[in-house]
């Protein structure tokens, strides 16, 4: 193929790293990813595998040789502990950047979140906005940003994209509690009114908007960017489809934020529920990003809508249930355990 690139991405395991090698595979680009986890797969003998952590520099030098352009979307996730996240996170992320510069690395594209704004007090919020990490993932992810602009001065092409949550094919973490609720009939509580705007994004869609930035001029892509739905409702309508598609009539429901914030906040100090502060502090209120840079300058149109995007990873959820279903872990591929939240199902 013209133009055959080789790349590197590492938590190619993960839920975006999946969806992002098998859109490489389409497009006729060598693969190889690099993760702690196996890479368990039907793509597996199409990739070049390498097992091993971002904390360490030999692996990552022997995962750099021969490559292209590196896509980093290995990350301790928010349910990791803090030192967990910030050894994986930052230093992780300060020594895949140094072995790319070493190996002379084309592009380094670094998948950033838009957690990295704290709970904003504005909406939308723009790429300029002011940075404010919310617990040790969101501050972990401001000082890996730090990282790669280090190397932006020193010339090297490193794009940073900031998704909002992503659901897809793959994606399971919190979005299965919601997905296990409304397979087995049960309304859905949601905290606030729920007439909040809560922007999400579609995995596919942020496969895009990373090979855009993997393949365009580079003096227009060295840069940073939020990626997110186009179309979005408030958090009850676009939940609600999900529930209008299981087909038991069910509805969302809203509690008072206040009380229900509060209880969540002493249940996850005694690890009773598996939802951590950025998630229930954020669920009552306005969450959206502006995405009019990555469509100015990446000519970014996404193809689906928040509810098209629940809706599509609900489908696949029910088509894949007997893979996971007695799986939980801390990762987005795997349930996450209910604990608590079990006994809270059965009274709705």
């Amino acid at each position: 193929m013209e133009n055959q690139k080789h790349f590197l991405v590492t938590g190619g395991a993960g839920f975006l790293g999946i969806n992002m090698v098998r859109y490489l595979l389409d497009r006729g680009h060598k693969v190889t990813s690099l993760d702690l986890l196996d890479f368990d797969y039907p793509e597996k003998d199409k990739i070049k595998e390498i097992k091993g952590d971002i904390r360490d520099k030999e692996t990552i030098d022997k995962a750099m040789k021969g490559i292209d352009i590196v896509i980093h979307t290995a990350a301790a996730l928010p349910l990791y502990s803090k030192e967990e996240i910030f050894s994986t996170d930052i230093k992780g992320t300060k020594n895949l950047l140094e072995s790319a510069d070493k190996h002379n690395i084309e592009r380094f594209i670094h998948i950033s979140s838009t957690a990295v704004y704290g709970i904003p007090d504005h909406h939308p919020i723009f790429e300029d906005d002011k940075l404010d990490g919310v617990g040790p993932y969101g501050e972990a992810k401001i000082l890996a940003e730090e990282e790669c602009l280090k190397y932006r001065k020193k010339g090297m092409c490193v794009p940073i994209i900031r998704p909002k949550s992503f659901v897809g094919p793959e994606r399971l973490g919190v979005f299965a509690l919601f997905y296990d609720w409304a397979k087995d009939g049960k309304n859905f509580p949601m905290i606030g009114s729920g007439k909040n705007l809560y922007q999400l994004l579609d995995v596919e869609d942020l496969c895009e908007a990373i090979y855009r930035s993997a393949t365009m001029d580079k003096e227009k892509v060295n840069d940073t960017f939020n990626i997110g739905a186009k179309e979005f409702k408030t958090m009850k309508e676009d939940y609600q489809a999900v529930l209008d598609k299981a087909g038991f009539g069910k509805k969302i429901i809203g509690f008072p934020a206040a009380p229900l914030i509060w209880t969540l906040r002493i249940l996850e100090i005694f690890k009773l529920s598996p939802l951590y502060k950025w998630v229930y502090e954020t669920a009552s209120k306005d969450s959206f990003v502006s995405i009019d840079k990555a469509e100015k300058i990446l000519e970014f149109t996404p193809k689906y809508s928040n509810q098209d995007a629940l809706v599509r990873n609900y489908d696949w959820y029910i088509q894949n249930l007997e893979n996971f279903e007695n799986r939980s872990g801390v990762t987005h591929r795997v349930p996450w355990k209910q604990g608590i939240l079990l006994l809270a199902k059965k009274l709705f």
